[in-house]
């Protein structure tokens, strides 16, 4: 065995090289179903509260219906873009790139693979939409859950349009954009490395996921061929995620009252669980996310910007549920912790040094 074939089959995850090719569950397309069900209907029911609320509730509530609309339609059609070209990524990296191209480049060291994994958003600029089919694909390809999970959680925040957003919309000022790429780095290392310890990194994947990567990794014909095959259940995938993650995300902002948040913005320790309130909220694309939280910077203290800044990109309602099509919930309470834990870490910092 050459030394690039032991490379290879140390990065190669569990879900790389399955023993038998298990078909997929005779239920996955139902369920698949089912859930573009609830995406389409969460969405309409929007429509369906503001053409009854005339007749059947007070006036202030067809506002509120069409705001929840607008936001989520928003939300929806901001991610689109992403997601597409996330998925057309994940194609290239899974069936157009040779074996062992990217693999080659990679460090030999578990640490050191994750900490260039956590830089692939530099030369892969996609937003946290498109970053989660595109991590899927490395999965396929055969890297292990960590070093993806690492790539994952970096890439939203440590990539040029976000580092260019970010300086426009704040410069170096109070430290913001200093601590928005050094934290993020650092969570994205930090879970990672918290992973690797897991004894069965196969069970932070879904059952569907990995028969999808059984499916596809057995998938017969050609490059052609295959990219079709790819290109549906990724669509398949995500699409019903994004639909459900975006009705929630104009659902919740309705909901919640803002003004509640801006209240308690000058308490140094409380202006920051609010602002990583909001993140979750708002779900607003990492590369536009810098001049929504500017508008807070009049209110808030620099340490919550920093922590709207980290948690936004990596644990919003949209995120989570598009991450939801490969990861278990546990594995994503997980994740939740350490960002949520990590961000008003640094935020505090950041608040006692600016």
């Amino acid at each position: 065995m050459t030394r690039t074939d032991s490379a290879l089959r140390r990065a190669r995850g569990p879900v790389a090289e399955p023993v038998e090719a298990r078909p997929p569950r005779p239920s996955a397309s139902a369920r698949t179903l089912v859930w573009a069900g609830i995406g389409v209907l969460a969405v309409a029911g929007l429509f369906l509260i503001d053409w009854l609320a005339p007749q059947l509730f007070p006036a202030p509530l067809p506002t509120r219906a069409q705001d929840g609309l607008t936001l989520a339609i928003s939300v929806l059609i901001e991610s689109l873009p992403f997601v597409a070209l996330g998925v057309v990524l994940s194609i290239v990296v899974q069936v157009w790139v040779p074996p062992g191209v990217i693999e080659r480049w990679m460090p030999r060291r578990a640490w050191a693979r994750r900490a260039v994994l956590s830089l692939l958003g530099m030369v892969v600029p996609v937003c946290e939409c498109g970053n989660v089919p595109f991590a899927r694909g490395l999965m396929m390809r055969g890297f292990s859950v960590p070093e993806t999970l690492t790539f994952l959680i970096a890439a939203p925040i440590v990539n040029p349009i976000v580092i260019i957003t970010t300086h426009q919309a704040f410069g170096y000022s109070d430290g913001i954009l200093i601590a928005r790429l050094l934290g993020g780095y650092a969570i994205a290392n930090l879970i990672g490395w918290l992973y690797s310890r897991h004894p069965s990194p196969d069970a932070l994947l879904t059952e569907r996921f990995r028969d999808t990567c059984a499916l596809v990794t057995h998938e017969p014909g050609g490059r052609g061929r295959r990219t079709l095959a790819q290109f549906v259940i990724e669509l398949r995938a995500v699409m019903p995620a994004l639909i459900i993650g975006s009705a929630l995300a104009g659902a919740v902002q309705v909901l919640v009252p803002r003004e509640a948040l801006v209240a308690i913005g000058s308490n140094p320790a409380l202006s920051i669980v609010a602002m990583m309130m909001l993140a979750m909220v708002v779900s607003i694309c990492s590369n536009v996310d810098s001049f929504f939280a500017l508008s807070f910077a009049s209110t808030f203290t620099p340490g919550s910007i920093v922590a709207f800044l980290l948690v936004g990109p990596l644990v919003d309602v949209k995120m989570l549920a598009l991450m939801r099509t490969t990861f278990t919930w546990r594995t994503l309470g997980g994740i939740v912790v350490v960002v949520v834990l990590a961000a008003f870490a640094i935020g505090t910092a950041v608040n006692l040094f600016a």
